[in-house]
């Protein structure tokens, strides 16, 4: 499976939000699309979500026969797919379940929280999670929809100067399988772990392939020993 964005631009009311941009991440890549701070990265990520039509270019999805908005799940965007800071962390849970359309009853929560060893949070309200915290928790819950094979994550570094943060869990989702995408605005280029994606180019380096390569199997030949004379 993989997503191909090809020259995908957008024009807004006031001029252009996305300049044109390619990107192809297959499952198992981890790419970085790094952006200016604003809304051209969040245009970008909705785009390759099926969410936004691009007003040149193209953005499909290979390999697999399920539609953009079920296969690509928009992490945190700002004002889109971010949770409501003033509520609790067992709201925006039981929130994010029922969106994945899976149990989300007062004990199917509290059973989520306590499996992500994030039960003493439950009472907390979201804007009060730490960013690590926060990170992990919403790319989880989006990873946990049905169907959903690419994960966008939408500038986590907007909660967080510390690369790693971000970078770790993006990894570790992408070694699972699932095609990752994070996008970058406000941090520098050089503190990014490998070269990114740059809105508003459209050759790109190629994204870093996370998934474990499988063992070839050896072929065995049938045996002879034994057979009657």
């Amino acid at each position: 499976m993989q997503v191909r964005a090809d020259r995908v631009s957008l024009e807004g009311h006031h001029g252009t939000l996305l300049p044109p941009t390619s990107l192809t991440v297959g499952e198992g890549d981890l790419a970085i699309v790094h952006g200016e701070p604003g809304v051209g990265v969040t245009a970008f990520g909705l785009a390759l979500a099926g969410r936004l039509k691009p007003t040149t270019g193209t953005v499909h999805a290979e390999g697999v026969d399920a539609g953009l908005p079920e296969l690509v799940a928009v992490v945190d965007a700002p004002g889109v797919s971010d949770p409501d800071e003033n509520v609790q962390l067992r709201v925006v849970v039981g929130e994010e379940l029922a969106l994945a359309h899976r149990p989300a009853r007062k004990d199917d929560v509290a059973r989520w929280l306590a499996e992500h060893d994030v039960a003493p949070f439950a009472d907390t309200r979201f804007e009060n999670l730490e960013p690590a915290l926060r990170i992990r928790l919403l790319t989880e819950l989006a990873a946990a929809r049905r169907g959903v094979r690419v994960l966008v994550l939408d500038t986590p570094d907007r909660h967080t100067s510390q690369v790693g943060i971000w970078a770790d869990v993006a990894r570790a989702h992408a070694e699972r399988g699932f095609a990752v995408v994070v996008l970058a605005a406000t941090t520098p280029e050089s503190a990014l772990p490998f070269p990114p994606a740059r809105i508003g180019e459209t050759g790109q380096p190629a994204p870093q392939h996370c998934a474990p390569v499988p063992e070839p199997t050896e072929e065995l030949s049938p045996s002879t020993d034994g057979d009657p004379a």
